[in-house]
């Protein structure tokens, strides 16, 4: 499987732990044997009853590929559109171009006019075998989670998103994608503009419970030097 790169430079622990959202790439292409490694590791995943249901569509650099990745744009734009206004990405905290916030405006913003720019966007889907219901996720997420970790573990980076969902209509046709397929994600991948990390999340005692709900496990203590983000940094500060 392993292409010449080598892969024991990010262990499958620091790689579960440095993955994060990556939206702005280089314009350098993903070879097709590094390619092949980070689709191989999608395709281990686990699924139910190990139908191994998801089915991949790979879209690079070929005239069809760029008008996948133009209408995805269209898709991306709406989204973006719709989420800037009702998440107050344009109000309060944003109007401060140093709040975290703001920089993610700025982030999306780039990342949905470049997208017809990307090296690769992946439609990941599902081939059903029962009426849609919401525990089948379990099958093809799996399978999404292992490309952006192998992604991680050759150097690039990835998003996991939902922009197909507002062009999907078209989207099916153009690729004669069959009925009883769900197109469940769409994923971009390239090399990163930037750096891996950091990966800032809230404290593990907020989001682990023990046996009642809504109070940390005694246990769940992060490991030295963990970052937290900032709206917990924030917080802290407030008290």
């Amino acid at each position: 499987m392993t292409s010449e790169r080598s892969l024991h430079n990010v262990s499958l622990l620091e790689g579960l732990a440095t993955t994060r959202s990556i939206r702005r790439y280089t314009n350098e292409p993903i070879p097709e044997d590094a390619l092949r490694d980070i689709m191989f590791a999608a395709t281990r995943a686990p699924s139910g009853s190990n139908r191994q249901g998801f089915r991949f569509m790979v879209f690079t650099d070929s005239p069809r590929s760029l008008e996948v990745k133009k209408l995805i744009a269209k898709g991306a734009s709406m989204l973006w559109s719709q989420k800037s206004v009702n998440d107050g990405y344009n109000s309060g905290s944003a109007v401060r171009e140093d709040s975290p916030k703001a920089r993610m405006a700025r982030t999306m913003d780039e990342y949905v006019t470049n997208m017809p720019n990307v090296p690769v966007l992946v439609l990941a889907c599902l081939v059903r075998h029962r009426e849609p219901n919401p525990e089948e996720g379990a099958s093809v997420y799996p399978a999404c989670q292992n490309l952006l970790l192998a992604a991680r573990a050759l150097g690039y980076g990835g998003v996991l998103t939902g922009f197909h969902g507002f062009v999907e209509k078209e989207l099916r046709e153009l690729l004669e994608i069959p009925q009883g397929t769900a197109v469940s994600a769409t994923i971009t991948l390239g090399k990163p503009a930037g750096s891996h990390g950091p990966v800032r999340r809230a404290p593990m005692n907020e989001l682990i419970y023990g046996d009642t709900w809504g109070e940390g496990a005694l246990w769940a203590i992060d490991p030295p030097d963990t970052q937290h983000t900032e709206r917990y940094i924030e917080k802290k500060k407030e008290k």
